[in-house]
């Protein structure tokens, strides 16, 4: 057992699957939404079977845009979830586990037509993130704040300008998050640490490694991984993932 406020983190997102990864040892697996490819009962149901089969004494899961059973069926997918105590779902809730206090959250600025989208600089956005409390240690949302590891190819920032403010608010030690594939990477505000942990690049290849992070009451280490370099390239796309 770690001392209070102490964590070993293995941060994944955006796996579509659960297949071509491995994931390292660590306290506390987080994967931060899009488990699935459509969020169909059946992925759903074999995700979590293999989410809660990994050997990390805790495991913490967000839906994702794609991850719709939990937007279209939230009952069936309790139901789901009831299989898999050791799994602890978080939407607009928390935890606290071994002092360290968790907040999990699956909304995103509205692209298209997929699940957990809000419209965006809108009022309903601006709500769920306000619901983070003071004091969080480790933010999981699916999606990333305004600015940081948020752009294709270099192209336009496509993070949540709400949610940007509210990470200036809460001060999280750790925000780590996906949606934005080609954001794969570790960027810092101050001693906070950042991480867009999503394993499948652009193309939906599993190209990515699970981030591993040692959070304890002093200070966060980063693991295997050197800070993100923005890229600086010209043209871009819009896309999102």
């Amino acid at each position: 057992m770690k001392a209070p406020g102490s964590a070993g983190g293995c941060f994944t997102s955006d796996t579509h699957t659960h297949r071509g990864f491995s994931l390292p040892d660590g306290d506390v697996l987080i994967h931060a939404g899009d488990a699935t490819s459509n969020g169909t009962l059946p992925e759903v149901s074999q995700f979590l079977a293999w989410f809660s089969a990994q050997p990390h004494r805790h495991k913490i899961f967000i839906a994702g845009n794609h991850d719709w059973l939990f937007a279209r069926a939230s009952d069936l997918a309790s139901m789901v979830l009831v299989e898999h105590p050791d799994v602890v779902y978080l939407q607009d809730s928390g935890v606290e586990i071994d002092g360290v206090r968790f907040w999990g959250s699956p909304w995103q600025p509205a692209f298209r037509d997929w699940a957990f989208n809000l419209p965006r600089n809108g009022p309903q956005l601006l709500a769920i993130w306000n619901k983070i409390p003071m004091g969080t240690d480790v933010l999981i949302t699916h999606g990333p704040p305004y600015g940081v590891l948020d752009q294709v190819q270099g192209g336009e920032h496509l993070g949540c300008e709400a949610l940007k403010l509210r990470h200036a608010e809460v001060k999280p030690r750790v925000h780590v998050f996906g949606h934005i594939h080609d954001g794969y990477g570790v960027a810092f505000a101050g001693s906070r640490v950042l991480v867009n942990a999503s394993i499948c690049d652009e193309k939906y290849r599993a190209s990515n490694r699970p981030i591993m992070v040692d959070l304890s009451p002093e200070k966060v280490d980063v693991l295997g991984i050197e800070p993100h370099v923005p890229q600086r390239t010209t043209g871009g796309t819009d896309g999102h993932s």
